[in-house]
């Protein structure tokens, strides 16, 4: 009787969070320019057919009923949520059911921080965060870098895009550079290896196409190579054929 109980208020819970999700994307209004701070910032929906576009602008509209994008001592405008809404559903375009279910807020900071979040003083080195400890659900994205990394969408950098690949890694329940959700259980062997590869290689060459703050650790390899992924996806084609294969595997499944 007490199980049965307790599953009914879980139901109910469940159905009640579903209905409250639902209320606020069906509430929530993108700005009325919003199809062209898209066109005018995000090369990855000019890319899309008209079809993918509209898909495109509805996950945003999801994403940002749900995230709120806020600002610490930063204005936030249209642009900025815009932004930041795009850097998420890049990665997850492929999968129309993926909801980021790990983030609440998106914290916007005039310049770079140091990794205890402080904006003055010294090692204010980062750019971007996936919060823990008390900052769980949070992210945090300097401000300019987050405008930069559209205003060169070919320099194989940005930010965004690297924090949210974090919280793909995360949403397995570890940040250790394997995607499991992204990838199906006989493609987790074959990404493991190489990886590891590529991050001795890089170890072992003065120069290397993939940054290497990727070969600190499997987790900002990830990162750092989905980055690559979405801003030169042919010059990594060119140089690191079978990494791009496993990529493409991953975030455009259905595209064969």
């Amino acid at each position: 009787m007490i199980g049965l109980i307790i599953i009914i208020v879980i139901t109910i819970i469940a159905i009640a969070i579903y209905a409250d999700r639902k209320r606020r994307i069906h509430n929530y209004q993108l700005p009325a320019n919003t199809r062209s701070l898209l066109s005018d910032n995000v090369p990855f929906y000019n890319n899309l057919d008209d079809k993918g576009r509209l898909q495109f602008e509805t996950r945003i509209k999801d994403f940002l009923a749900n995230t709120s994008v806020r600002g610490v001592d930063v204005e936030v405008d249209d642009l900025d949520r815009i932004l930041v809404a795009s850097g998420a559903i890049m990665l997850i375009f492929a999968f129309p059911d993926w909801k980021y279910n790990n983030i609440s807020e998106v914290l916007l900071y005039k310049g770079t921080f140091s990794r205890d979040y402080k904006t003055d003083g010294s090692g204010r080195d980062v750019l971007g965060m996936v919060g823990d400890g008390v900052m769980h659900r949070e992210m945090i994205l300097s401000k300019p870098s987050l405008r930069s990394s559209f205003q060169n969408p070919v320099d194989g950098h940005n930010t965004v895009i690297h924090e949210f690949a974090h919280l793909i890694d995360k949403a397995d329940g570890e940040v250790d550079g394997m995607p499991e959700y992204l990838l199906s259980q006989p493609h987790l062997l074959p990404w493991a290896n190489i990886v590891h590869e590529t991050i001795k290689e890089m170890k072992g060459k003065r120069h290397s196409d993939i940054d290497f703050y990727g070969a600190k650790n499997d987790s900002e390899f990830f990162a750092v190579i989905s980055e690559y992924f979405f801003e030169r996806p042919d010059k990594l084609k060119e140089h690191h054929p079978e990494l791009y294969a496993l990529l493409d595997e991953m975030f455009r499944p259905q595209k064969g």
